[in-house]
């Protein structure tokens, strides 16, 4: 079986929420609470080194809001969180405190690579 990851940002969907996070970051970065929104992602758009690293794993990768998530899987963790799937199963990769202290994308895909690493 394939593991697969789920990452789930600290925001909500919908256009007028991605509105709100973007001026977010714009006027006071330094208390944006999406750890993950700022290592993937700068003020308008997927930081390129993601984007590459996405485009060329072969893994299986889900992105979901907050809410999304919820709607989907009927759990709630503290946000944001990278987990994997095994079956029935979500195992935490990645806390908010771990991506919190996570310096760059470089580091978050360093971070995905091990665990995806084969055992």
């Amino acid at each position: 079986m394939t593991m697969k990851l789920i990452f789930v940002y600290n925001a909500d969907s919908g256009a007028l929420n991605g509105l709100f996070d973007i001026a977010h970051k714009l006027f006071q970065p330094e208390t944006y609470q999406c750890a993950l929104c700022s290592l993937t992602h700068d003020t308008f758009a997927e930081k390129q080194t993601w984007k590459d690293f996405r485009e060329r794993n072969h893994a299986q990768m889900s992105f979901y809001h907050k809410d999304e998530f919820e709607q989907t899987f009927h759990t709630k963790f503290t946000y944001p969180v990278v987990l994997s799937e095994n079956g029935d199963t979500l195992d935490t990769v990645m806390s908010a405190e771990d991506l919190a202290k996570t310096k760059d994308a470089d580091a978050l895909i360093e971070r995905i690579e091990s665990v995806l690493a084969p055992k």
